[in-house]
């Protein structure tokens, strides 16, 4: 019986030294795994060892062997490939909902997953322009929390608050909790949004996980979601911005095809109108990214129905123009 156990041990130890310390370039020897099963109070005779890699080979490890100087044993695939392991770093280190601390705890455990040799390669700094990572570390573990709410169809309670000019937070309703059933997720410029039925407004709206605070989730059954998805609600919000939802009609320069289509998939209907022009038709909530987005578009852009949002859009171009006109420098040269 000890015999057996010690033969166990021995392919552990064995397993767990290829796994840290050997990749393609790092090459581990008979004589280093001698010593490391001597380090641990165990014996290898030259035979054994390679009956020992054969085993391994046969429990799922892609142990590799190279033959004469230098040569030994190492591991080749992994359940990640370097480049993978290289991507997730990337996103885990440019993630703004993610703390700088829960970042680098994150990416210590991606290193695990390869080389000693290779990890060196993971830690790498990535740097996005203007990126402010997030102050509230507990949302790590609040989208667990939620996930669970939304698997289970469970109502939570949550307070939700916002930072004034101090640096504060500030609490909405005085502080009073919020009812939602949560209906999912959703990860939009670069913030993770829950979308669920709120109790208190009667109607399907989004919060920012980040800026949730208290979190419970009751034994109470949720509002039904009947046919809500999180890619048709995160389409129809720019920005996740709150706003009147309607059936948005624009005319376009043919140039724009692909803008449309980036925006709303392949499947959204291009009408050709007139030369050099098509419209489309989407289910939009109305808000000022939307706006924003239309007007760095430029004139490509028209909106043609309905006729209230065409006003809005008109008056928000107007006011602004007008708050440009009263400021405009009377007499001042441009500077070329």
């Amino acid at each position: 019986m000890a015999q057996t156990a010690n033969y166990k041990r021995k392919l552990l130890i064995l397993a767990k030294l290829l796994l840290e310390r050997s990749d393609d370039e790092h090459i581990i020897s008979r004589q280093e795994m001698q010593a490391e099963l001597e380090r641990w109070g165990l014996s290898a005779e030259r035979k054994s060892i390679y009956d020992d890699m054969e085993q391994l080979r046969e429990l799922g490890l892609d142990v590799h062997s190279r033959q004469g100087r230098g040569g030994g044993w190492y591991i080749g695939a992994r359940e990640f490939e370097l480049a993978e392991l290289k991507l997730l770093v990337d996103a885990v280190q440019s993630s703004r909902f993610l703390t700088k601390r829960k970042s680098d705890a994150l990416i210590r455990k991606l290193e695990g997953l390869t080389s000693v040799h290779q990890a060196r390669q993971l830690q790498r700094q990535v740097y996005v322009d203007r990126r402010v990572k997030t102050m509230n570390e507990s949302i790590f573990y609040n989208v667990d929390r939620l996930q669970g709410a939304i698997a289970a169809n469970k109502v939570v309670t949550f307070r939700y608050f916002e930072y004034n000019a101090r640096r504060e937070r500030v609490f909405r309703r005085e502080g009073e909790r919020y009812r939602l059933t949560p209906y999912g997720l959703i990860w939009d410029s670069e913030n993770y949004y829950l979308a669920g039925w709120d109790e208190h407004r009667k109607e399907v709206r989004h919060y920012r996980v980040d800026k949730m605070a208290d979190i419970v989730v009751s034994q109470a059954k949720g509002h039904p979601q009947g046919d809500w998805t999180a890619e048709g609600y995160a389409r129809r919000h720019f920005g996740m911005f709150s706003g009147a939802p309607c059936r948005l009609k624009l005319r376009c320069e043919d140039r724009l095809a692909g803008v449309f289509i980036d925006r709303f998939g392949l499947e959204v209907p291009l009408i050709p109108d007139g030369e050099g022009y098509f419209t489309v038709t989407a289910e939009l909530v109305v808000s000022p990214p939307l706006w924003g987005w239309l007007f760095g578009l430029g004139p490509g852009v028209e909106v043609l129905s309905p006729r209230w949002a065409v006003e809005e859009f008109a008056g928000r171009l107007e006011q602004a123009a007008a708050l440009y006109r009263s400021r405009a420098p009377q007499g001042e040269e441009r500077e070329e």
